[in-house]
């Protein structure tokens, strides 16, 4: 109970301060992802590949996504990315300060909230930022592509790792299952996992390479 009374705490003062504007769920279109067969048309391997990243940009380019992967010390909230509120920080494991560690406020599950306009708060037992080489925000989709393809900056994964990770990670699906309030990333996580290897299996081209 404790930790509900902080989470609707934060959540109130956020409110106060005019900081989360929380997103009324269905007000966003959630776009789907174009099936893999789509690109079939396109002769050239090269370009096949740069266009089936771009596609798979669109869950890698969301706020449901980037907000866990900024550039600085804090995470980011809501379709505009601003700075998380309650001010927390990332701290030396990117899972929380000590004594205010994500999962402070962040359960296992999402948890619904019914005491505040902010309608739930996000879940999962491995709750944390991505680490600071893995920053996505500011950088371009190429830039992405690149980066997430780089051992030394991904985790030391290789190409099938890095399959398994888009295609099966319970903390990556959570953007499909975000909680109340909130817009889910495009399509399923089995079509995104779809595209991640017909983009490996095309030569892992990157858009602007």
């Amino acid at each position: 109970m404790n930790r509900l009374r902080i989470m609707a705490a934060a959540a109130t003062a956020a409110l106060s301060v005019g900081l989360l504007a929380p997103l009324a769920f269905g007000q966003a279109a959630r776009s789907a992802l174009r099936p893999v067969t789509d690109f079939n048309g396109i002769a050239d391997r090269t370009q096949r590949s740069r266009a089936l990243f771009e596609e798979a940009g669109k869950v890698i380019t969301h706020p449901r996504c980037v907000n866990c992967h900024p550039a600085g010390d804090r995470p980011l909230q809501g379709m505009n990315g601003h700075l998380h509120n309650p001010p927390v920080v990332r701290g030396a494991a990117d899972i929380g300060a000590p004594g205010l560690q994500c999962t402070t406020c962040h359960l296992e599950a999402n948890t619904s909230l019914l005491t505040t306009s902010i309608r739930s708060v996000p879940g999962n037992p491995r709750w944390h930022l991505a680490p600071i080489e893995m920053a996505w925000q500011n950088k371009t989709l190429g830039e992405i592509c690149q980066q997430i393809k780089d051992p030394a900056r991904n985790g030391g994964k290789d190409l099938a790792a890095l399959h398994e990770h888009m295609a099966k990670d319970d903390l990556v699906g959570w953007g499909w299952d975000p909680g109340e309030g909130r817009e889910p990333v495009p399509g399923t996580q089995a079509q995104f996992g779809e595209i991640i290897k017909a983009w490996i299996d095309t030569g892992a081209a990157c858009p602007g390479g």
